[in-house]
């Protein structure tokens, strides 16, 4: 038995409020007004880049950082398959890392797709084995997140909540070792993971004080969340939120990651969501994540990136 709260009890709605409060707290204390001014004494969240939003320009890493730091982001999220790429061609992640630093560009989370969830013991073990590998890796490039998605679980939901919270346990623990929080990761099309108050549960079961969502405006939408349910997260607990947008048409059951537009774009209540996050003490990165092909058909990836960085600001301020 371990020596803190029994899992159930933290997953009981009476301790959901009694945990909150703390930089690293899952739930807010009590909704603001919706009327409520944001607090001055908040510094304002950093926008930064998902490198997803260049990948069908088929760019290598090195030239995604510049792109970023030429368009006027404070930060990227870089993918592990382009630093694995950059890794083969025999770069260096200390001259990545350099790269980063002269431009005065911080890794701030990193991409990647590993099974740590999955019921396949096997699987999970191999999954938790390579996250070891690229935790290391973000570790010497000091980059402090890297992404934790039901990747292991995305066509059958595991029901078991609490066994998901103890395997989400077992990564913070090997990020505690290596200096790299994993956060856990909503999929909106995913069997598992799709609902934010099963998100909120399994980081509740982990019952580590790591424990971050890395929540995302189309996939809460995909997932059919409702925004307002945000009032109840405390923002403190979240060090990095996905913006992009959603068009009117199709259907939500019938969106995919390819429809997904700039933020302002669409139908999303953008300036909503990000003014809940911020009246619950959110001050991490907002992140321009975009997987749409007809920004890339532009073969312009800095004109996309500057659009997406202006396009946000205007969304949000």
């Amino acid at each position: 038995m371990s020596n803190f709260l029994s899992r159930r009890e933290m997953l009981a709605g009476t301790t959901l409020a009694a945990v909150s409060g703390g930089c690293f707290s899952l739930v807010s204390k009590t909704a603001p007004a919706a009327t409520a001014p944001l607090s001055s004494e908040l510094p304002k969240p950093d926008y930064v880049l998902n490198a997803g939003t260049l990948i069908g320009f088929n760019l290598p890493i090195e030239e995604e950082i510049e792109i970023a730091a030429k368009a006027g982001y404070q930060g990227i999220e870089i993918w592990i398959s382009k630093t694995n790429q950059f890794l083969e061609k025999g770069g260096r992640l200390g001259d990545l890392k350099k790269r980063c630093e002269d431009l005065r560009l911080p890794l701030v989370n990193a991409i990647s797709f590993v099974d740590w969830i999955g019921d396949d013991d096997a699987k999970r073990a191999q999954g938790v084995e390579q996250l070891k590998q690229e935790m290391g890796l973000l570790a010497e490039l000091g980059c402090p997140h890297i992404a934790a998605p039901p990747a292991g679980a995305y066509g059958k939901r595991i029901d078991d909540l609490e066994v998901c919270g103890e395997r989400y346990r077992t990564i913070l623990e090997l990020g505690d070792s290596l200096g790299v929080v994993p956060l856990l990761e909503i999929w909106g099309t995913s069997a598992t993971l799709s609902r934010l108050s099963d998100a909120v549960a399994i980081a509740v079961a982990a019952g580590h004080p790591k424990a971050s969502l890395l929540l995302d405006v189309y996939h809460l939408f995909r997932g059919g969340n409702r925004f307002e349910s945000l009032s109840q997260i405390s923002g403190k607990s979240l060090k990095v939120f996905h913006i992009n947008d959603y068009p009117a048409e199709p259907a939500r059951e019938k969106m995919t990651d390819g429809d997904r537009v700039f933020p302002g774009d669409g139908v999303a209540p953008i300036r909503s969501i990000v003014r809940t996050l911020r009246e619950n003490g959110f001050c991490g990165a907002l992140s321009l994540e975009l997987f749409n092909n007809s920004y890339w058909e532009s073969g312009d990836p800095l004109s996309v990136a500057k659009t997406g960085l202006e396009k946000m600001k205007a969304a949000i301020e």
